[in-house]
């Protein structure tokens, strides 16, 4: 079995390295966690996080990077809009604007549904953009064990610095970046726990 074939769901399955053990597929890749093929029934230990598990690939995948690409997008033409000290072309503008839109209508989705599945419950603030944001991170952050209002604050103030700054100081551009470079490494790192703690066992090292 190899990440080529048909998509998996995330789970335990034979080593395609021919090996006799289970592997862990994360959904994108082969995970370095193994257990030997005789513990019981390892692909159906996920199944009641398998949901959170899928949810939070596709935020990921999708959800950050069109989150914060929109927001990117969307700051830096308002910040060269027609009539500024340093406009764009309207035609320029405008379809930027859609395309920011776009990408915003897409991560907020993925927030939407990876906070539900993190609550066990739709919530009014899943569907509120910006807001589902750091809200999914202060839920992951506190499952991990961490301080989420440290680190979910210093990625709010990273931001409004960026929105209200940007077109003064270019170099804060990076801001949307750091934010999403971290945020994606927190909810992988959930990922990997989940699976971990689906299992019916401590799984072995390879």
């Amino acid at each position: 079995m190899s990440s080529s074939s048909i998509p998996l769901p995330s789970g335990w399955y034979p080593d395609p390295s021919g090996a006799r053990q289970w592997r862990v597929w994360t959904g994108t890749q082969w995970s370095e966690l193994t257990r030997p093929y005789g513990d019981t029934a390892p692909a159906a230990s996920i199944a009641n996080d398998l949901s959170l598990i899928q949810a939070l690939h596709r935020l990921v995948r999708y959800g950050i990077a069109g989150d914060f690409a929109g927001i990117s997008i969307l700051v830096s033409v308002l910040a060269h809009w027609p009539g500024t000290a340093h406009p764009e072309s309207e035609w320029f503008a405008v379809a930027a604007c859609n395309v920011a839109v776009a990408l915003l209508v897409i991560g907020s989705a993925c927030f939407a549904f990876a906070a539900r599945q993190l609550e066990g419950h739709w919530t009014p603030w899943a569907f509120i953009p910006g807001v589902n944001i750091f809200v999914v991170n202060v839920v992951v952050t506190q499952r991990l064990g961490g301080q989420p209002l440290r680190r979910v604050g210093a990625e709010a103030v990273l931001m409004l610095l960026f929105v209200v700054q940007f077109h003064n100081e270019l170099w804060l551009c990076v801001a949307p970046v750091i934010v999403a470079v971290g945020q994606s490494q927190w909810i992988a790192t959930l990922i990997e726990h989940l699976l971990i703690s689906s299992s019916p066992s401590t799984p072995a090292t390879s």
